[in-house]
């Protein structure tokens, strides 16, 4: 899309909170909204609605990359061993139960909200072999919890681990979502896969996250904010994926350095429904892009990827 007369170097930023278990909800969440509120910032929430079964992703041993990323991220200082072991030799707490007042004063608060799943091990580790019933039972039972809790039809979705396939595109079709953020790539897009168009509005994370960046010699950890803010675009928007595991909890002074930076830096912080609104305006001139599963720097296994065509339009906006 062409971009309106506006400043130079005018970076939009949207920041897309996933949160995955049943501690990152009772205290990464407050600490984010308190962060973001301080920094009069807006940032969408997507919640995890039913069984914390985080321990079971230990099954993720066999993953090319996950031991390394075990090692430089440090996983049970930022998870605790309790999250660690639930599931497994601990019973899986209900998320949604458990914190639905959490979440609601999150919307209450001013913050967008929407699906980040059911279950967070189920979907990240067996998407990929779910029917489309199976999707839709799954993503179904989100659904209705994210009725229960917050009234009102849920508008966005951004997958765990950035796991989707045509099953679940068509599951967001069926349920009119205004967008979805399910896949890395450069601009938002729709996606197609296997020659399937789908009318549902992908802004794909375009920013690499926290835990793709720890540990390593290249980004040291008085780097990663420098590095962040030298990767932003001016041409399209810029979606940061953060966890409130992470940045809510032990990485929270560097995601507190980093809104600092992204400030500093000129940057303007945007919506992710405002944003899909905006694209749609001009439907017509929204690319059509291949989705695909593929490696990502610093992650292990694969994640839904945004097949961008040489010499392809930049999606700015």
């Amino acid at each position: 899309m062409p971009s309106a007369a506006s400043p130079a170097r005018r970076f939009r930023v949207a920041l897309k909170i996933d949160v995955d278990t049943d501690r990152g909800t009772r205290e990464g969440v407050p600490h984010l909204v308190d962060d973001c509120q301080a920094a009069r910032v807006p940032a969408c929430f997507l919640f995890s609605f039913g069984p914390d079964q985080t321990g079971r992703a230990i099954t993720r041993v066999l993953r090319p990359g996950f031991f390394q990323k075990v090692s430089r991220t440090s996983v049970v200082k930022l998870y605790g061993i309790r999250t660690l072991l639930q599931g497994t030799l601990l019973p899986a707490p209900h998320i949604g139960r458990r914190n639905g007042h959490i979440m609601s004063a999150v919307r209450d608060q001013g913050f967008e909200v929407g699906i980040h799943c059911y279950n967070h091990y189920r979907w990240q580790d067996y998407l990929g072999t779910m029917s489309l019933a199976e999707v839709g039972e799954e993503f179904g039972a989100a659904h209705q919890e994210f009725l229960r809790i917050f009234g009102v039809e849920v508008q966005g979705a951004g997958a765990a681990g950035w796991q989707s396939t045509a099953n679940s595109r068509e599951i967001y079709d069926r349920l009119g979502l205004l967008w979805g953020s399910d896949t890395r790539g450069a601009f938002p897009f729709f996606p197609r896969i296997d020659g399937q168009v789908f009318n549902t509005l992908e802004i794909p994370t375009t920013l690499p996250t926290l835990d793709e960046l720890m540990g390593r010699p290249e980004y040291p950890t008085a780097q990663i904010v420098p590095h962040l803010v030298s990767l932003l675009r001016d041409d399209r928007p810029n979606v940061f994926t953060l966890h409130a595991e992470l940045e809510g909890m032990g990485c929270r002074g560097l995601f507190q350095e980093l809104l600092d930076a992204f400030r500093r830096a000129g940057a303007e912080f945007v919506r992710m429904d405002d944003l899909a609104r905006e694209y749609l305006a001009r439907r017509e001139e929204i690319p059509i892009c291949d989705q695909v599963m593929a490696g990502i720097d610093g992650r292990s296994g694969l994640v839904a990827t945004q097949a961008v065509p040489a010499g392809s339009a930049t999606g700015g906006a």
